[in-house]
């Protein structure tokens, strides 16, 4: 693969943690402009090179980082502009409620501290009980319109979803099929570590899955109840979803890039403790929520025929979901267990094979050792041209060993059309981050996917205010 350099332009610094990057042209105007989302609730456009507020939705947001050390994956998540936004002003929000904070699905437990035992059946089949009492935080999904008079306006509640831990919601996690039409939400298991719960493979599960919302459908529920799944949503709601993937961990949202006169669709897994994964499709055949009720009444299993099924909690990407253990006479060397044996071998012909993966542990001297993957997009424009046609993809940071202060790694993949496993190279960049820290957390496009721009924070924790610059990715 062809060696690329790229420069990134700062655009504006000093935001709080960006978590969507996109563009859109506003009502009246003839410019497309960048909208950047912050994960505490803020979203902001460029124009005329001055930075502008267009929505600051802070007080409904979950306070984030007190029961983290300063740490979230809560927040306002995703942000898409209906296709129509020029002539209906119609967007929508995907973001974590305030005052909804839980005692977490496994009380006292923190984040990602959930490891499954192979020789303990009970932590292989644990259940999520008790959920109306025992759960973290409530996401909601809402439609807005920009007002005539200049001013955003919610006008309703599409689903409010319990979720059981604070990480693993998704992020970037809203965007319209170009195909379609509807507007697709992205969403992770539901978080600890290993999918406690195996929601990700339960078809009745909302979590980790992407799925389809006809927002041209009015349900007339304007506040939704509460759910975890989707039998216990009204008729009316179900009818407006299908689902097309399941098999999710945790995902930075999905992409479209035009192919002759199809759309390849983009995901990215982020990993367990092995591989980060982007998953590539062209063909697939949505399911229906109704149908996936119906087929849980009748005890029957749904017809999967084109259904996407990205492999989690089973497959980590390329490898078997594994447990990492130290090897006691060499501490430089460790002992990988398969961690659900018996959940690889049912996914392992239903699972879609991964596009391109990398890896935390890679001692290769032209890749990296990775930490958990950002964003994933197609990029069709010219200036840079080594990238011309290629996806694009971020790391948060590369793997521990490196030295401080922390890079993020922007690396691409070619696109393919064969099923085969694909490499990647890593894209250089100049440095204009001096002594501080830079965790690549977003990535984005223009409209046409000729641009393409990044977003780096100086920590890691989202209450660390104000570290964010987001750039332009130039030649």
């Amino acid at each position: 693969m062809t060696k690329v350099k790229v420069s990134l332009r700062p655009i504006v610094s000093k935001l709080n943690l960006p978590t969507v990057l996109k563009t859109t042209i506003l009502p009246g105007d003839s410019i497309e402009r960048l909208f950047i989302a912050t994960q505490v609730g803020e979203i902001f456009y460029i124009g005329n090179g001055v930075i502008e507020t267009f929505l600051d939705i802070r007080p409904r947001i979950l306070k984030l980082g007190g029961s983290s050390g300063g740490y979230d994956e809560r927040g306002l998540l995703g942000l898409a502009f209906h296709p129509q936004f020029y002539v209906n002003r119609l967007f929508y929000l995907h973001y974590s409620v305030a005052g909804t904070q839980g005692p977490g699905a496994l009380p006292g437990a923190p984040p990602e501290s959930f490891k499954p035992n192979p020789c303990d059946a009970s932590t292989l089949n644990l259940k999520w009980a008790n959920r109306e009492h025992q759960y973290d935080h409530i996401d909601t999904v809402e439609e807005w319109i920009l007002q005539s008079n200049g001013q955003p306006h919610k006008r309703r509640t599409l689903l409010n979803i319990r979720r059981p831990f604070l990480n693993h919601n998704g992020v970037n996690s809203l965007n319209f099929s170009p195909e379609t039409g509807k507007l697709v939400l992205t969403t992770g298991d539901g978080g600890s570590g290993y999918d406690p719960f195996n929601l990700s493979q339960d078809d009745m599960e909302i979590a980790g899955k992407i799925i389809e919302i006809d927002v041209v459908k009015n349900t007339y529920i304007d506040n939704p109840p509460v759910v975890t799944r989707f039998n216990e949503l009204p008729v009316p709601i179900q009818e407006t979803l299908t689902v097309i993937a399941k098999g999710v961990r945790n995902i930075p949202g999905i992409s479209f890039q035009r192919f002759y006169n199809q759309y390849i669709k983009y995901v990215g897994n982020v990993g367990q403790d092995l591989v980060e994964s982007i998953f590539s499709f062209v063909h697939y055949k949505p399911i229906p929520v109704t149908q996936l009720i119906q087929a849980s009444l009748m005890k029957t299993e749904p017809d999967h025929e084109g259904f996407i099924n990205l492999g989690w909690r089973g497959w980590e990407g390329a490898f078997p979901t594994s447990i990492i253990t130290g090897c006691s006479a060499n501490p430089a060397l460790n002992e990988k267990t398969i961690a659900y044996y018996e959940e690889a071998v049912r996914t392992s012909v239903r699972r879609l094979q991964p596009l391109t993966s990398y890896f935390h542990e890679d001692s290769r001297t032209d890749k990296f050792r990775a930490t958990a993957l950002t964003g994933v997009q197609p990029y069709m424009g010219c200036e840079i041209p080594s990238l011309s046609g290629n996806v694009v993809f971020t790391d948060l940071a590369r793997g521990p060993e490196s030295q401080l202060p922390v890079r993020g790694v922007l690396a691409y993949t070619k696109v393919r059309t064969d099923g085969k496993l694909n490499d990647f190279h890593v894209i250089e960049t100049d440095d204009p981050f001096g002594s501080q820290s830079a965790y690549y957390v977003s990535l984005g496009t223009n409209l046409n996917q000729t641009r393409l721009y990044l977003g780096v924070y100086g920590s890691m924790k989202v209450a660390d205010a104000n570290q964010g610059t987001v750039f332009e990715i130039i030649p």
